[in-house]
């Protein structure tokens, strides 16, 4: 018996409650980069996630072409290259 009052006792310690949520998702509609223009309405949390979705996936997509380009970049310039050089120098910071 004893197990179950623990178990219970930290299901309750772990559980969100409805307005850490809501702060959660007001934090995250912030975050997204038209978030000013909205700053002030009211929007739905299911809209605010479904919206963070589709900026993470279209920033992989983005970090994806980027390294593309990188590479193709890299691939065409002369290792011994000042051009090469300075890449080597960007991508270590």
């Amino acid at each position: 018996m004893s197990s179950r009052r623990s178990h219970s006792r930290h299901s309750s310690a772990s559980r969100i409650t409805e307005e850490e949520i809501n702060e959660l998702v007001s934090k995250l509609q912030m975050m997204l980069p038209d978030a000013p223009i909205r700053r002030n309405s009211r929007v739905s949390a299911r809209k605010v996630l479904q919206e963070t979705c589709s900026y993470i996936r279209s920033l992989h997509q983005e970090v994806d072409d980027l390294s593309e380009k990188l590479s193709e970049l890299l691939a065409s310039t002369d290792t011994d290259s000042a051009e090469a050089a300075i890449l080597r120098s960007l991508l270590m910071q």
